[in-house]
């Protein structure tokens, strides 16, 4: 891993290795986030009071296989597509709550998945190029285990959950549908690690 990453100064022990998830993890995403926005969240006076906790967009991934997209074409009030039905490899989604937008990789098999300590950041390879996301982990949550790329915290400029929805959705289709002539580009300044390059750039897609 580069020196360049920012990294916690206490850093956690590598938990231990992650079970594969092999059902569509958003329910439990939900169930979660609800947990936490209702047990220590509600209160906080940065939260967006016009958004809820959602996951949504959720699908198997391979770095290498061509055949899989992203959820550029589902519609904003779609469920996600059963494991049954994709190929196998790591979930990638979205997560919604009045605190946060965010995206999210959870362990399905694939080969994007790496254990890592908490508060760890990585570079992940998609489409658009490299992605940073930052490791989590909870023994005594509903989803253990996950890593997140954070987009919008807190969510302050959404006016509803629909556009919220919209702009989770957009980004997620921007990681694996880039438009001509993006894609150079977006991978150039998304890989010098930089957090408000990367934001800056979500934000662009997310709000047409």
């Amino acid at each position: 891993m580069s020196s360049g990453f920012r990294q916690p100064a206490v850093r956690d022990e590598l938990p231990p290795v992650t079970g594969i998830i092999g059902e569509d993890p958003a329910p439990r995403l939900t169930t979660m986030y609800r947990r936490i926005w209702f047990e220590t969240m509600h209160e906080m006076p940065f939260v967006n009071a016009a958004l809820s906790v959602e996951a949504l967009g959720f699908h198997r991934w391979q770095p290498d296989d061509s055949t899989t997209t992203g959820p550029a074409a589902t519609p904003p009030d779609a469920r996600s597509t059963p494991a049954a039905q994709t190929p196998a490899g790591d979930w990638i989604g979205a997560v919604i709550t009045p605190w946060f937008i965010n995206l999210f990789v959870l362990p399905g098999g694939g080969t994007l998945w790496s254990d890592r300590p908490r508060g760890e950041r990585c570079l992940l390879e998609f489409p658009i190029g490299p992605l940073e996301f930052i490791a989590d982990h909870d023994p005594a949550a509903e989803i253990p285990k996950f890593q997140y790329c954070p987009l919008f915290a807190p969510p302050s400029e959404f006016p509803s959950q629909t556009a919220a929805r919209a702009a989770a959705l957009a980004a997620l289709a921007a990681m694996f549908a880039p438009p001509p002539g993006v894609r150079r580009s977006a991978a150039a300044s998304l890989s010098k690690k930089s957090e408000s390059s990367r934001r800056a750039f979500f934000r662009r897609i997310a709000q047409g």
